[in-house]
């Protein structure tokens, strides 16, 4: 199995993903978004690389084939591919800063048992790197809105049943936190 994946094995994966999502649209707005992206990244790969990498995705068992009657090669997107793309997605996960603030604190707070400490630690990690402030162990606050983005990551690390997600008016230590995110 494939430990690191190389910027050309990123990129099949990728243009692989963007097959699927436009398997999925039905809005022509976002399918030409979809297609103009893939288009642009595709002329960026070398193709004795994109050869290569192919194979090396293959072996991995992130990519399979199937041989069409026409004679075409259709390449798809396994299930540990599919895992591989949503830690890329993971790894871009960013919370966007609005314009203006609403006043809402959002407390991230969990309790994940020990046979899942990885997840834990995986969680208390990717949450300070996306700018939550730890308050305690396992509780941590953001003054944007990012439900979306927790249940992301929650759902990843398939620790749903042990997080919760708050959207709370006002903490005891309000004056700290808004200096800590650069509210005042």
């Amino acid at each position: 199995m494939i430990k690191r994946i190389g910027s050309v094995n990123k990129k099949v994966l990728l243009l692989l993903s963007g097959g699927l999502a436009l398997s999925l649209t039905r809005r022509p707005d976002t399918y030409f978004r979809i297609v103009k992206n893939i288009a642009k990244e595709w002329k960026k790969i070398n193709e004795r690389s994109l050869r290569e990498s192919i194979k090396k995705l293959y072996q991995s068992k992130i990519i399979d084939y199937k041989e069409n009657n026409n004679g075409t090669v259709e390449l798809i997107l396994t299930d540990a591919g599919k895992k591989k793309i949503l830690l890329y997605d993971l790894e871009k996960l960013k919370i966007d800063k609005p314009p203006k603030w609403d006043n809402l604190w959002r407390l991230v707070i969990f309790d994940i048992p020990e046979n899942k400490k990885q997840a834990r630690m995986a969680m208390s990690s990717k949450l300070k790197e996306l700018g939550f402030y730890p308050m305690q162990k396992s509780v941590f606050i953001h003054p944007y809105e990012c439900k979306d983005e927790i249940d992301f990551v929650t759902e990843l690390f398939n620790i749903v049943p042990y997080v919760r997600f708050l959207r709370v008016k006002d903490v005891d230590i309000e004056l700290d936190l808004k200096n800590r995110f650069h509210l005042i």
